[in-house]
């Protein structure tokens, strides 16, 4: 985990936005009058100051908001993340991090124009700001204000751009509407804080990262939490209005070292949920501690692949989890291209549409509405996006076809209308962002049978063994590898590998099996998502030896560990 002495506007563009909740109430009749849509809004506001005093001062920007030779909103947004974040690190025994944040992040959009072609653009997307932390109703709106007065002339000067932009083409290069229209939707639900003991947490910290001192080998040894509540207001002009809290507690371990011949190693195990029960407590951490530092130990002494090895290869689900996130769950997000550009989104399966992109037996599903998987929750989930739209689960490959992108209120071909997944960091403008993304096999079969599989298949290949992923690191290189033997099945510690056609195409073409042990892996990000995926088995792929040749030892030894 980075440090965690940042500046609070590097902090804001990485928080989270997150909601979450069951629906309470919702109105879907897009035909109300916008005055009835706003007497609602109201209503459901009553008693909240916050709420309060965003509609209030909507409802003053939608009757005066209006510039000389600019046409007044056709659109305006107010969206408020309140944030509670408490933050620590521990290294080598002792607490080097130490922070609690408190603060509102209100974004302002301002849309000018029509549903068809307004004026989102390179600029005119919004304006941030931070809010007063009291409900002092002046002190709010003035703020408000201020904010949407600058949001406003930005639109209009995005528009105008934009319009110029759209002369330069013979053809129609904006063929989709810029804008998707949202019924009314009101939400209002309790909100949340952070509960949690910060000395006790510090401590346990301390103590984790303390054991360094059991492992001379070890250069490196630190321990760090995160604990998040964050409350999403949302007003819009559609008479929406929606309140939700979520938290996530985020713990990681993290230790590093270089063999004798320099290269480095390191493992970083985390733990991130929803609940704060639901963590590891002091005991089980300083386990997993020594179990992490015990590996890191064995990867020096472990033997560095030298050999170039084209075979299967089984991905175990903490392994996979990664493969699908960034292979598949980056590529499945419907953004929309650049103004003439043909195509219907960006990434691999931009032109994939009712493609094959995975093995038949496969499927994909993102469904934000859950709460758990299995017993574990996800820190995915959420019932109303950060557009106030309601969530929903969405089919998206069925039987290894394509057949929907995650989409928010952004239109795309063939997608008009949002599914329920455009969602915000705070202070950012909302995206099309994963929420649980669940990867199913029809075909599911125990670790142990795939790991029987890999050693006939290594058999009937007349070589020595195969291999097994257990992590996987940045750029999805190999942390943990082990070579399977095809004789007995024992397996051996490898290291210094890297795959060289690991992508979509190997998916497709060369996974042949999934296992029936899915994970949950919840992954933080500008928004909390999460991963859900078995173990797969790819029966070709090629690893090699990676580039350590810039590592180099440290000139002279450390400090004794002992006063």
């Amino acid at each position: 985990m980075k440090a965690l002495h940042r500046n609070l506007g590097s902090i804001l563009a990485s928080l989270l936005a997150l909601s979450g909740a069951s629906l309470r109430a919702a109105s879907n009749d897009s035909k109300a009058a916008p005055d009835a849509a706003m007497v609602t809004a109201h209503a459901a506001a009553r008693g909240d100051g916050l709420l309060e005093a965003l509609l209030t001062e909507l409802d003053r920007s939608k009757a005066q908001l209006k510039m000389d030779q600019v046409q007044p909103p056709y659109f305006i947004e107010y969206r408020v993340n309140e944030v509670e974040d408490f933050g620590a690190e521990a290294a080598f025994g002792a607490l080097r991090e130490n922070q609690h944040l408190h603060y509102r992040v209100l974004r302002v959009v301002v849309r000018i124009g029509d549903y068809k072609q307004d004026s989102f653009y390179v600029r005119g997307q919004g304006e941030a700001t931070i809010l007063p932390l009291d409900n002092d109703p002046i002190a709010l709106r003035r703020q408000i204000w201020l904010a949407t007065d600058d949001a406003y002339k930005a639109a209009g000067q995005a528009l105008a751009e934009k319009q110029a932009a759209l002369k330069q083409f013979s053809v129609d290069a904006n063929p989709v509407d810029d804008f998707a229209k949202a019924p009314q939707l009101i939400a209002v639900e309790p909100t949340v804080s952070l509960r949690i003991d910060n000395a006790a947490w510090e401590k346990t910290l301390e103590d984790v990262s303390g054991l360094y001192k059991q492992y001379p080998e070890v250069q490196s040894v630190t321990a760090s939490a995160r604990f998040s509540a964050v409350n999403e207001y949302l007003v819009n002009s559609e008479g929406t209005v929606t309140r939700s809290g979520k938290t996530t507690y985020f713990v990681q371990l993290s230790g590093s070292t270089q063999a004798a011949d320099g290269m480095r190693l390191s493992r970083t195990p985390a733990y991130m949920v929803a609940r704060l029960e639901e963590l590891p407590v002091r005991d089980a951490l300083m386990a997993d501690t020594k179990k992490m530092l015990d590996t890191i130990v064995a990867l020096r002494q472990a033997p560095i692949v030298e050999e170039e090895y084209r075979g299967p290869v089984l991905f175990a689900a903490d392994a996979a989890n990664d493969i699908v996130a960034s292979l598949i769950g980056q590529n499945v997000v419907g953004h929309k291209p650049q103004l003439g550009k043909p195509n219907r989104t960006t990434g691999a399966f931009a032109t994939s549409y009712k493609a094959r992109v995975l093995p038949n037996f496969l499927s994909l599903v993102d469904d934000p509405t859950m709460k758990d998987f299995q017993g574990k929750s996800v820190v995915g989930g959420y019932a109303v996006d950060s557009e106030g739209v309601k969530a929903q689960a969405v089919h998206v490959i069925e039987n290894g076809m394509l057949t929907n992108y995650l989409v928010g209120r952004q239109p795309l071909r063939d997608f008009p209308a949002s599914n329920g997944h455009g969602r915000a960091a705070a202070g950012s403008g909302p995206g099309p962002s994963l929420g649980v993304l669940l990867l199913k096999s029809s075909e599911a079969q125990s670790p142990e049978d795939l790991k029987k599989k890999v050693m006939q298949m290594v058999t009937d290949q007349g070589g020595p063994y195969g291999y097994r992923v257990d992590t996987l690191g940045p750029g999805n290189s190999p942390r943990l590898l082990y070579r399977v033997y095809a004789k007995d099945g024992h397996e051996e510690l490898v290291r210094g590998a890297v795959f060289s056609e690991l992508d979509t195409r190997a998916l497709r073409a060369n996974v042949i099996a999934a296992g029936s042990d899915p994970l949950v892996s919840n992954r933080l990000g500008g928004v909390p998502t999460t991963v859900i995926s078995p173990s797969l088995l790819f029966d070709e792929l090629e690893v090699k030896r990676a580039d350590t040749s810039k590592d180099k030892l440290p000139d002279y030894p450390p400090p004794p560990i002992h006063k």
